[in-house]
């Protein structure tokens, strides 16, 4: 990409879970939880199986696991309401640097979107309770294209909306179905890894993986 990475780089898509918002890790306990609550088990490396996949590859994923008659909107409603009680009772903890870092993009005059699976009115009503709303410039979500993460739909449909081409865009993921998501796109993807490292066959596909979101600062010098 070469030393002059601002002239080229205009925009920042953030994935929301795990990466802007510490939360993935409370969908690794209320996956479970909620699985045992309709009777079913669920191993550990399964929820993590599940970070960022979208529809219909979670319905898939489910059925594959727990035959067809899985009745995966009913356990994944239930799922969603153990989530919002963790979050009303413990608030929503943001990633070291993520205010800090939307704030520099901002004064760079480079455009940043949210490209999270949530629904539009929780990915608009969390950033709202934890002080991030303002700093997008464009909130994009699964339920706005056919095919959610690993499918490129979503990345392909944030640079639309900013009107860029990707490969004058970086996407900052912490989940491989992110990573995925966001390289059959075309975007630059930067995994700030949460619950796993890269492997391999992932590492291949990056442009680069940092420790921190701050560390974002030194790809545009």
């Amino acid at each position: 990409m070469g030393n002059n990475m601002e002239k080229e780089i205009k925009a920042v898509l953030f994935d929301m879970d795990g990466t802007l918002t510490d939360t993935e890790k409370l969908y690794q306990t209320a996956w479970p939880q909620t699985l045992e609550h309709f009777g079913y088990e669920m191993s550990e490396e399964k929820p993590l199986i599940l970070r960022s996949l979208g529809r219909p590859f979670a319905v898939q994923q489910f059925k594959e696991w727990y035959g067809e008659d899985f009745d995966y909107w009913k356990v994944r409603n239930y799922r969603k309401q153990l989530v919002e009680e963790m979050l009303a009772e413990n608030g929503i903890p943001l990633k070291p640097g993520a205010k800090e870092i939307l704030q520099w993009l901002r004064e760079q005059r480079i455009f940043t979107a949210l490209v999270t699976a949530n629904d539009k009115d929780r990915a608009e009503r969390y950033t709202k309770r934890v002080g991030l709303y303002e700093y997008f410039d464009a909130i994009i979500c699964a339920d706005m294209v056919e095919f959610g993460k690993p499918a490129p739909d979503i990345y392909a449909y944030a640079c639309r909306e900013l009107n860029l081409p990707p490969e004058q865009t970086i996407a900052v993921e912490d989940s491989p179905n992110g990573c995925r998501s966001a390289h059959g796109a075309g975007c630059n993807v930067v995994m700030i890894p949460d619950l796993t490292e890269p492997d391999e066959e992932l590492s291949k596909i990056l442009y680069k993986r940092l420790d921190t979101l701050m560390d974002l600062k030194n790809l545009f010098k």
